[in-house]
């Protein structure tokens, strides 16, 4: 069974949600949305996201594979109606960002539950979020365990792969760590970031940074500035790997702060140049554990 061979439910039409709902259906494939509000519902309608929508989980029953596009809390205490409407033979998978307490949770709850994590995003959220290519060349990650159903997985991957995306595979131990340190962490970094800048007691100094902010700023700004609940979200749910990650970044911070209290500029001079040749390796695209 492939992705194209029925139904695909999407349970939450916000940017992942919306954005695997537009693509799904340019490629012909019905897709039945579930969400909370009629409000959304005649929205999400609207922008042509899905198929058919409800705000009834029992809309669900004719799906083969269903997209759980909720935020962490939602995932790790899914509603017991919800969870009774979910067809026994359908494959499940989510988007959370975090794997290890969504496996666990989820596991137990259904026979054909796959944990996955699609690595795109941009600052919008909602049902008018929703965009096409959001996946195109991005990598998309499944974390499978001795017991997730092998049939299921390859459905998963078919999505991912019918979407564009670069596909993984990982332990959920080795992805929480994985994303604390490439997207956990920065929030929490670009917001301290943010709050240096904000706090800035003189206000004619303030005033003069914020109209000289551009690019470099906003660059390692933007996801600080990003949405509250997704930050707390994940931090609250993969707090060792964030705390770990943390830990090793306040090292590196020091470092740095002793070359520039020492006046020691060859060390500094040292440490940027090897960041420099860092940098390419987390950004190139082409790069695949799992060609």
């Amino acid at each position: 069974m492939g992705v194209d061979s029925g139904c695909v439910g999407i349970v939450g039409l916000g940017l992942i949600g919306g954005s695997i709902g537009l693509d799904l259906r340019a490629q012909g494939i019905k897709v039945q949305g579930l969400v909370h509000r009629s409000s959304t519902a005649e929205r999400a309608m609207e922008r042509g996201l899905v198929s058919a929508v409800s705000t009834d989980p029992a809309c669900l029953a004719c799906c083969d594979l269903v997209i759980l596009a909720l935020p962490i809390p939602a995932l790790l205490k899914p509603n017991a109606e919800f969870l009774e409407a979910l067809p026994a033979e359908a494959v499940v998978t989510d988007v959370g960002s975090v794997k290890q307490p969504v496996l666990q949770e989820w596991k137990g709850r259904h026979p054909r539950f796959v944990a996955s994590h699609p690595m795109a995003g941009t600052a919008q959220a909602g049902v008018e979020a929703g965009q096409r290519d959001l996946f195109q060349g991005r990598p998309w990650i499944a974390t499978p365990d001795a017991e997730t159903d092998s049939a299921a997985l390859a459905v998963v991957e078919d999505l991912a792969r019918r979407l564009g995306s670069r596909w993984f595979t990982a332990g959920a131990a080795q992805h929480d760590q994985a994303v604390a340190l490439i997207s956990h962490m920065p929030v929490l970094v670009s917001a301290a970031l943010l709050r240096a800048a904000g706090d800035e007691r003189d206000p004619e100094i303030r005033a003069l940074a914020q109209a000289l902010a551009s690019s470099g700023f906003a660059d390692t700004s933007r996801v600080g500035g990003g949405n509250p609940d997704l930050g707390v979200a994940m931090a609250s749910s993969n707090r060792e790997a964030v705390l770990k990650a943390l830990a090793a970044y306040r090292w590196s911070l020091e470092q740095l702060e002793d070359a520039v209290i020492k006046t020691n500029w060859d060390q500094l001079h040292k440490e940027l140049t090897r960041t420099q040749h860092l940098r390419p390796g987390f950004l190139d695209a082409s790069a695949e554990l799992n060609p």
